[in-house]
């Protein structure tokens, strides 16, 4: 059992079927986006006629908090609030400071396309925001455009990354989906940029999210490639985890310019020190990225007359569907060589 493992145990925070205890929620504000990028939501899937979410079925942000809050009473200290794009949720802002205010809470942050940035930055910081990621797969403007196949221009992806670093985001960490064949001629651009401006890029194996992206593993660049074709370049060294269940491995830049990362769900997979959840935006928890169903939490918030029951019911529910979890989906495709055919949920409804 591990130092983490004994400690979650001894304060009484639930630990699952594999000793992983419970310690970043991912929380989908929005199943919406202003982008159709094809390795999470292709427009032939995602087209105008596809059924978004009603308003109605959405967590409300007082919702939100209440279940952000039993998940904080379960161990989790990390929130980061995802999409589809965040950002279309109104009033935002006024989410993260509800978040700040709950107990246990100390690191709250935001992934998103980086459009909408320049307008809502600055009030994410007065709210209580810590940390910002962008995505950012293309520093070819017609790549970019290809890859996302939206009318959004990489211009206005670049401005609100130069908003939020100057408004003390910095460093931030810039998210780059790699697919042989579509920007892996990138790779080394996208490290340079980041040198430059200070961020952490961060370089992501083509996953099998969802069943809608096409995914083959002849189309996956893995990291091991990866850094080697950087290292190539600018000498990199490996940096340690900073805790259990990080999910980027670290490389440093030798000159001291900064350091990349590298996320390895294909090659190297990492489900032994998984401690994240993920709840959709009509309240949903997942388990885990690859999951085909979640467990309904939106029914327990809207059930009972005030919010000591509600958050009661809360805690025994994220307790029971934590203390049952034993995936792995990662683990397993490995041992079949990427011939697993589960169905499962689409990565825009959870956030990645």
């Amino acid at each position: 059992m591990s130092t983490q493992t004994e400690a979650d145990s001894s304060a009484g925070r639930p630990v699952d079927l594999r000793g992983r205890g419970l310690h970043d929620l991912r929380v989908s504000v929005t199943d919406r986006c202003n982008m159709r990028c094809r390795y999470c939501m292709p427009r032939e899937v995602f087209g105008p006629g596809f059924a978004f979410a009603p308003r109605a079925e959405l967590l409300s942000f007082e919702e939100i908090t209440l279940v952000v809050a039993a998940f904080a009473r379960a161990g989790v200290r990390k929130i980061r609030l995802t999409g589809g794009e965040p950002l279309l949720r109104a009033g935002l802002p006024d989410l993260v400071a509800m978040i700040a205010a709950v107990p246990g809470v100390d690191d709250i942050a935001l992934t998103t396309n980086g459009s909408l940035l320049t307008r809502h930055v600055e009030k994410l910081r007065a709210a209580g925001l810590h940390r910002i990621t962008v995505s950012l797969d293309s520093l070819d403007a017609d790549r970019f455009a290809s890859i996302a196949d939206t009318s959004v221009l990489l211009g206005s992806v670049l401005d609100g990354i130069a908003a939020a670093a100057d408004a003390g985001f910095g460093p931030l960490k810039l998210n780059t989906v790699v697919r042989r064949g579509w920007n892996d001629a990138d790779i080394e651009s996208l490290a340079q940029f980041g040198r430059e401006h200070h961020h952490i890029v961060r370089f992501i194996e083509y996953m099998d999210v969802g069943d809608s992206n096409g995914w083959r593993l002849d189309d996956v660049v893995t990291s091991s490639e990866i850094v080697k074709r950087i290292g190539d370049r600018w000498p990199l060294e490996a940096i340690e985890p900073g805790y259990r269940g990080e999910v980027a491995n670290r490389y440093r830049y030798l000159d001291g310019a900064g350091e990349i990362g590298v996320i390895s769900s294909i090659s190297q997979p990492f489900c032994g020190d998984c401690t994240r959840a993920r709840l959709s935006a009509i309240g949903e928890v997942y388990t885990c990225l690859f999951a085909s169903r979640g467990h309904d939490l939106r029914a327990v918030v809207r059930t009972g007359s005030d919010d000591e029951t509600r958050a009661s019911a809360l805690d025994t529910a994220v307790r029971d569907l934590w203390s049952a979890r034993a995936d792995r989906y990662s683990e397993l495709r490995a041992a079949h060589s990427g011939d697993q055919k589960l169905p499962k949920i689409e990565m825009s409804y959870i956030g990645g």
